[in-house]
């Protein structure tokens, strides 16, 4: 398979949500650099969420401040309310602002009113108000969470996250990311949900964001691959899931892991514009920086392909 994809890096926000510590922003801005010196185009930087709920992202406007923004590289921030997106136009106004803006909505009541404090009526009434406060200034990527399962309400109707990616169409936003925010999806729910979204919307974006908590994230990537699927977010180190303080899921939370994501696309045959020195470098900083090993297999057998056969001459 020849192909090429565009993967966005989430350790920075989505991985580091899940940690019970605070990481220092210098650190963070370490890291972010590491990323996008590893050939990343998009990578998740930081949250606009309040910081009482979530306050490892306390120092959103000093993260963005100290990233070199650059031309090739989309740093994105998420942004779960109106006042989220002030904030965002307030450092894009001080030329220190995201290029990217995430929306967030959850495809079930419950895990709504339990994650953004809000019915899901309301909740698209804040997004309609945050496109709008956004003015055009951002690429807006639109999140529908629990779109292949929810931890409270369980199935969740293909019918309702399609919906909502439209809802998101027509409110203009340029990409829409589907979370499977618990790690239940499996690859013939993943690969249905893709070519059914190809189908109604041709040439959106549509962003597969796994999480491996079951161990099926590699294989729904694939699933997503073979359905069409181009863009994809995963976290360096498998690290993530919901925000420390938030009760629900169980086991290992985190998004698929960069670095066997990575491998597997390499060996494949498609093409991901990392350049995967720098990328074993950035995952040895991740560690660093969490201060424990974290959970790619990739990233303790190496990156190394399977050597080409020796060419045969005939008897």
């Amino acid at each position: 398979m020849t192909d090429a994809v565009t993967i966005c890096e989430c350790f920075a926000r989505d991985g580091l949500q899940h940690e019970p510590g605070f990481v220092p922003t210098d650190t963070k801005i370490s890291l972010l650099e590491s990323f996008a010196a590893a050939g990343f185009r998009r990578v998740e930087a930081t949250s606009y969420s309040h910081p009482r709920w979530v306050p490892a992202f306390a120092d959103a406007s000093e993260v963005l401040a100290g990233i070199t923004h650059r031309p090739g590289v989309a740093f994105k921030a998420t942004c779960p309310n109106p006042r989220a997106v002030r904030r965002a136009l307030e450092d894009l106004d001080r030329g220190t602002g995201a290029e990217e803006l995430s929306l967030l909505v959850s495809a079930s009541e419950s895990h709504t009113q339990r994650n953004l404090r809000s019915t899901r009526e309301e909740q698209w009434q804040r997004v309609a108000e945050m496109t709008e406060l956004a003015g055009g200034r951002f690429r807006l990527v639109g999140v529908v969470s629990v779109a292949f399962g929810c931890p409270f309400e369980g199935h969740v109707d293909p019918g309702r996250v399609a919906e909502d990616v439209a809802r998101f169409v027509e409110l203009g936003a340029d990409a829409v990311t589907l979370g499977d925010t618990t790690g239940v999806a499996t690859p013939g729910s993943v690969a249905a949900l893709f070519r059914r979204l190809e189908r109604a919307h041709p040439g959106l974006p549509v962003v597969a964001h796994f999480h491996n908590t079951r161990g099926t994230g590699i294989a729904n990537a694939v699933a997503a691959l073979e359905a069409g699927c181009r863009h994809f977010d995963s976290a360096l180190g498998g690290v993530g899931g919901h925000p420390s303080q938030i009760g629900y899921g169980a086991g290992l939370t985190g998004n698929v892991c960069t670095e066997d994501l990575v491998g597997l696309f390499d060996a494949m045959g498609v093409e991901t514009g990392l350049d995967l020195d720098a990328l074993a470098a950035a995952s040895r900083t991740c560690e660093e920086a969490l201060g424990r090993p974290l959970h790619s297999m990739v990233a303790r057998a190496g990156f190394d392909r399977f050597p080409a056969p020796a060419a045969t001459t005939a008897a």
